[in-house]
């Protein structure tokens, strides 16, 4: 990583158009995972591991879109 990388990374980036649809994609298809997580998995440590890492994997695919613009 450089200085330029590290810039981009940490500076705020408003969406691009057509990018609010892959967000929200994103979003809904995390939740019906969690909610599956949720619904199948007894309440546990592992369980609670799963929703974190979830969680996780949404904000950083949503970063991505938001960073980089996204396919649309």
């Amino acid at each position: 990583m450089n200085g330029a990388e590290l810039e981009h990374n940490l500076t705020s980036h408003a969406l691009k158009p057509g990018a609010v649809e892959d967000v929200e994609e994103i979003r809904e298809s995390a939740k019906e995972l969690g909610r599956k997580i949720l619904w199948r998995c007894p309440p546990s440590r592992e369980q609670s591991l799963a929703i974190t890492n979830l969680e996780q994997a949404a904000m950083w695919a949503v970063a991505s879109i938001a960073r980089e613009g996204g396919p649309s």
